[in-house]
């Protein structure tokens, strides 16, 4: 597990020496609906951007708006600074106006060599919205071909589309594991596994993910406590998910687009890759930006709640973080129709240890009564 932790301590190592090893580049993005096979079929490291807390307040300059949530400065002074110099590329797709907003302004502010933006739809039921969403595909397919010089193959890509596959299957595993009654496997792990895939060569990340589950059936490591399930903003960390289980639960199951949503569904194999593709990003468990409409997302995380026997819900939630505040009622609704208690923690991008200790242990305490 330390390897994992130690590829997120410094994500830009690994960055730095995979593009003095290989020659080739690298392309930070924002948002998980970005389609990383395509880059990562042209030759390209796909690298999350992870936003580290803003503390001089750099990005507030660039990108005005007292109603932002600080996730959104982050990623921005992440730029500004210099955090990202080993990018040579910024890729993005429709998101929620801040982090679009933050793309927008680093682009502007600190333009890297190559950015591109896909139109990802926010209504995602839509009939024409798979036919659309593989013309976006093709267009990047040829912005990342004249970027790299690289002509993309059917070849290259169904490699992509499996290593990718991979990936998401390791992880599910490393999920599975945790259904059961003491999970060998602590939330703050798995979710440093998740985010660690999304920061390194996923083939390579491939081969550590499989040693890690060889040995975790023979890992005498007892989580214990009520299982609760972590939900809501965006966590580019585990310092929350650590504090929750330091005080006697453990994170069963989470529902966070670094997390989860991140690695939970495959690419069906398709003659028409691009389309496949296309399906697969449509069929992604659904940020409440993409779920405006018919509100899936309740019955979806009550489904894994039951699933994996949760008994209480911890919501994260970035202040001003408007989707999910607009996501909250119809959630809220849901876990009170089942009979399963929640506990809101709002935040903006730092967790004062000492509030929330207080709050969180109480809640955990109630459940174990």
């Amino acid at each position: 597990m330390e390897r994992f932790q130690k590829l997120l301590e410094d994500p830009g190592k690994y960055a730095r020496e995979w593009k003095s090893r290989t020659g080739g580049k690298v392309l930070g993005y924002f948002c998980h609906y970005f389609p990383e096979e395509i880059a990562y079929a042209a030759g390209v490291l796909p690298v999350r951007i992870l936003a580290k807390p803003d503390t001089e307040g750099i990005a507030q300059r660039y990108l005005y708006g007292a109603s932002f949530c600080s996730y959104c400065w982050n990623l921005l002074a992440a730029g500004l600074k210099g955090e990202y110099d080993y990018i040579d590329g910024l890729g993005h797709s429709q998101c929620c106006e801040c982090i679009n907003g933050s793309y927008s302004s680093w682009r502007l502010h600190a333009p890297p060599e190559m950015d591109y933006f896909i139109g990802m739809p926010s209504y995602l039921d839509g009939v024409g919205t798979a036919p659309y969403l593989r013309s976006e595909m093709a267009a990047c397919k040829e912005a990342m071909e004249k970027w790299t010089g690289k002509t993309i193959t059917d070849k290259a890509l169904d490699h992509a589309i499996e290593v990718y596959n991979t990936s998401r299957g390791l992880m599910k595993q490393v999920y599975q594991y945790r259904r059961s009654e003491n999970p060998p496997v602590s939330g703050a792990e798995a979710l440093e596994m998740v985010l660690s895939s999304q920061v390194m060569d996923k083939e390579e990340h491939n081969k550590l993910l499989a040693d890690a589950l060889k040995k975790l059936p023979k890992r005498k490591v007892t989580c214990g406590g009520p299982r609760l399930m972590l939900i809501g903003s965006e966590l580019n960390d585990t310092g929350l998910v650590r504090l929750i289980e330091s005080l006697g639960a453990t994170i069963v199951m989470d529902r966070l687009c670094g997390g989860s949503s991140y690695i939970w569904n495959n690419v069906i194999p398709n003659n028409d890759r691009l389309l496949a593709l296309a399906y697969a990003y449509l069929d992604k468990p659904r940020c409440p930006v993409k779920d405006e409409e018919y509100r899936h997302r309740a019955s979806d995380i009550m489904y894994l709640a039951l699933d994996y026997g949760v008994e209480g819900m911890i919501y994260n939630i970035q202040r001003f973080c408007t989707p999910h505040q607009q996501d909250r009622p119809a959630l809220f609704k849901e876990f009170q129709k089942n009979l399963i208690s929640v506990h809101e923690i709002e935040h903006d991008g730092t967790v004062p240890a000492g509030e929330y200790k207080t709050r969180i242990e109480a809640f955990v305490d109630t459940l174990k009564k």
